[in-house]
């Protein structure tokens, strides 16, 4: 039995084999686990309806019914092990995506119900195969690794790129969003389709190449490089070549335009990739050059009636399916980003217009392109993504009114210039020097006229000085710039302040701000450590003490006798108060001692100040402390653990001293000698240490070993 949850490339299963019936274990993907069973290579209708033949058609497609039904209801790993291992089902498969007919192609289920009804039964049943062998994941029990899986489709060639574009054509219509579910899923889970798809373009290409030569004419994107041969120049026109080389030449630009449009319909992420080699160029080259050619073959020439309208069916359907593939890459590589409005927009505007402007040289695809899908409504998508890049773009409506009335005419090299102007407007970026050196130069021609209007004829004109100039010489601007003022001033810009005047900063105008400070003391500032200072130096820096030195020196200056000299300027007295000195001073209390004897309040005791000579003698005793560096010792930084021990001691003892924890008396297990016998208490000693020895290094290994000898878990 199958485990649940288990992915198939890990799962092991157990059946019998052999003729006695013994089982063995196998992986689920196993060779040996595919059952033998041939399935028939698939063969398409008969066309002209005969009886016999479409008998035989019935009985080989029910073969093929039966089988693929069986297929289909077989388990997940039995039904991947016959997916893998059974060759005879990919050549069934693939003999379908090969010979099914397609959509133009004549088939006889018309004629008999009984065929177009197995057709669909089988057109059924390979749809639902192929749909199955692109799902990794049917169920929460039934799936495959995202990575094994991978390798199995890719390694296996149950899926490739020719394989992809044959589903495509075959079951786009009508199950195209499943069918994109699945593409999605295959490329998702492994990405090296990308790569084979990237390799596969350039045989789609040459595809057209083929096709140009075999009607004698040379395409321009060859670059073919050999020489050539002797018989290049007797190669046959479209009008001279056989009837059915012709035939099949139109066959096979038909399917590969059809099975082009159906994958990138039905994968349109393909896209890019055919972006990258300039598909869309190759493509209009070759519709310009080659459908001319081959509807003036089928209509000149005489060919069978039913011949020559299937054959001007399959162009005219080519040329649809190719409008259609321009359409698409279009579409999604630049204007489905535009409405999506990514980030890049101005590009995808860019690759836009220059398709458009390499379609100027493809009359006829242009011209064919427009009827289809109307330029108008590409050009309307970007006024609304760009409105102020087109304001003279349709303004009137003429030029494109005249395009499609002339699609063929002289009107097409108008339409170039439009398309021009367009792109130097979606381009157009100038600098300020740039801008100012043209308005300069149409001021030269024209000085009457203000910088504010010439500004808003170089953006409607897409800056382009020349045609602003001619236009104002003509009188030919447009009527949203004839309504303004001629000397209309150019407006001014109000300049916002500086980001640096208007910011706020905790450190602001401190003595490292740049901003506001001309100068800075670049002897404060240092990267990294700074040189020449250390922990010790810092610690013995005085400096602060040097500098308040001076301010407490004033204190000692005692003067006991005043020198008296003759100083006419009297400099000398005023700085000693000599000019203090009054004739009518009171001495009456001289020899009183005034307050000497009163009691001194508590207040006052705390309120008293130092005198200026306390002050002094305090300060001085601070400065000599700090001179005697040489006399003072240093001091322990690392104390002695002895005394560190003894101070832990004695803290512990009375600790336990307060808790009243009386510690044990000293054990004695050494005791005497041997044979003089022992003391009570050595006794005592030895058996507590006995019984308690446990506590210590063993971790309790004694008691629990006992514990597990009663409870029986170690044999006695």
């Amino acid at each position: 039995m199958a485990c649940a949850k288990v992915p198939l490339d890990e799962l092991h299963v157990t059946e019998p084999f052999g003729p006695q019936g013994k089982e063995r274990t196998l992986p689920a993907l196993h060779p040996d686990r595919k059952e033998e069973r041939c399935f028939l290579t698939y063969k398409p209708p008969p066309e002209d309806g005969t009886p016999v033949l479409v008998e035989q058609f019935l009985e080989h497609a029910q073969f093929i019914s039966e089988d693929l039904e069986w297929l289909l209801a077989l388990p997940h790993d039995k039904f991947w092990c016959q997916v893998v291992f059974d060759e005879s089902l990919q050549r069934c498969l693939d003999s379908y995506l090969r010979h099914a007919p397609r959509g133009l192609d004549p088939s006889g289920l018309s004629s008999s119900p009984a065929v177009a009804d197995m057709q669909r039964n089988i057109h059924r049943f390979v749809f639902m195969v192929f749909l199955r062998m692109a799902t990794h994941k049917e169920s929460k029990e039934n799936f495959i690794t995202p990575a094994v899986f991978a390798e199995i489709i890719y390694n296996n060639y149950l899926f490739d790129i020719p394989k992809i574009l044959d589903l495509c054509v075959l079951f786009g219509k009508g199950n195209s969003q499943l069918l994109h579910k699945m593409i999605e899923n295959i490329f998702t889970q492994q990405p090296s389709y990308y790569g084979d798809l990237n390799e596969t373009l350039p045989s789609i290409i040459q595809v057209f190449d083929i096709i140009l030569q075999k009607c004698g004419i040379q395409s321009e994107n060859t670059g073919n490089s050999q020489p050539l041969k002797l018989n290049a120049n007797k190669c046959l026109t479209a009008i001279a070549m056989p009837e059915e080389e012709l035939a099949d030449l139109v066959l096979y630009m038909c399917d590969t335009c059809t099975t082009i449009h159906s994958f990138l319909d039905t994968f349109p992420e393909a896209c890019s990739t055919f972006k990258q080699h300039n598909f869309l160029n190759r493509l209009s080259s070759f519709y310009e050059m080659a459908v001319p050619d081959l509807e003036k073959a089928v209509k000149k020439r005489n060919f069978n009636k039913s011949l020559q309208e299937d054959m001007w069916r399959r162009i005219s359907h080519s040329r649809k399916k190719m409008v259609e593939i321009a359409h698409l890459l279009l579409q999604h590589t630049c204007l489905q980003p535009i409405l999506e409005g990514s980030e890049n927009m101005v590009s995808y505007v860019e690759d836009l217009l220059q398709n458009f402007t390499a379609f100027l040289q493809e009359k006829r695809f242009l011209a064919d392109y427009d009827e289809q899908f109307p330029i108008a409504d590409d050009i309307s998508l970007l006024q609304q993504a760009f409105p102020h890049l087109y304001p003279l773009l349709w303004s009137s409506g003429t030029l494109y009114d005249d395009f499609k009335r002339n699609k063929r005419g002289s009107i097409l090299p108008s339409f170039k210039l439009l398309l021009e102007k367009m792109t130097l407007g979606a381009v157009c970026t100038l600098t300020a020097g740039e801008l100012e050196s043209l308005l300069s130069s149409i001021r030269d021609l024209l000085p009457d006229l203000g910088e504010g209007f010439i500004l808003a004829c170089l953006e409607e004109y897409g800056y382009n000085s020349e045609l602003v100039i001619n236009n104002i010489l003509e009188d030919k601007l447009s009527p949203s710039l004839d309504k303004l003022d001629k000397a209309m001033a150019r407006p001014v810009k109000n300049e916002l302040p500086s980001v640096l005047s208007t910011r706020s900063n905790v450190f602001d105008d401190d003595e490292f701000d740049v901003f506001n400070r001309d100068r800075l003391d670049m002897s404060r500032v240092w990267k990294g450590r700074r040189q020449g200072e250390s922990v010790c130096a810092t610690l013995h820096d005085k400096q602060h003490i040097e500098e308040q030195r001076a301010r407490y020196q004033a204190y000692q200056i005692v003067v006991d006798e005043i020198p008296i000299a003759n100083d006419p300027s009297g400099e000398r007295d005023n700085a000693f108060g000599m000019d203090d000195y009054d004739d009518e001073y009171d001495d009456t209390y001289d020899t009183n001692q005034i307050g000497a004897n009163d009691l001194d309040e508590e207040d006052e005791l705390l309120n008293r100040r130092f005198s200026d000579y306390a002050h002094f003698r305090l300060f001085m005793m601070i400065l000599c402390y700090f001179d005697q560096n040489e006399a003072v010792k240093k001091d322990h930084f690392l104390q002695d653990p002895a005394v560190l021990r003894e101070r832990a001691e004695a803290r512990r003892a009375a600790m336990q001293s307060r808790k009243g924890y009386r510690p044990p008396p000293a054990s004695n297990v050494v005791g005497g000698p041997k044979g003089r016998g022992q003391t009570q208490e050595i006794i005592l000693d030895r058996r507590r240490k006995e019984a308690n020895k446990n506590r210590g290094a063993n971790h309790s290994r004694r008691m629990m070993a006992d514990r597990k000898r009663n409870k029986g878990m170690i044999p006695s």
